[in-house]
Order: C-alpha cells, then sequence, then structure tokens
C-alpha cells in the first residue's frame, strides 16, 4: 500500500545517513537493514541492500 501524497514518500533516516556515508567515501558494499518500510531515494541507486524479516 502507499502512502498519501500528503504526507511523502518514507525514508529511513539512519539508512540515508549510511548511504551519504558509503557515497561520500566512495566504497561499495553491501548494506544489511530491517528497514523493509523504506521507500527507494535515488540516492539507493547503485548500491546494495540486505533486506532482512524481523
Amino acid at each position: 500500500m502507499s502512502r498519501s501524497l500528503k504526507k511523502g514518500p518514507f525514508v529511513d533516516e539512519r539508512l540515508y545517513g549510511r548511504v551519504e556515508k558509503l557515497a561520500s567515501e566512495g566504497r561499495k558494499e553491501a548494506l544489511k537493514t530491517w528497514s523493509r518500510r523504506c521507500d527507494i531515494a535515488p540516492e539507493f541507486v547503485g548500491h546494495t541492500f540486505l533486506v532482512h524479516n524481523g
């Protein structure tokens, strides 16, 4: 189910920060996360996520 347009997309701040840190360092490694409800931001393209069930 999608979120309301009024609310906008949900992006987990902690996950977003981890992606930005990897991008600034120029590293490409898999990120382990439990945040299944997070929308895909354009900055996430090109990174690998290991999404686990909780």
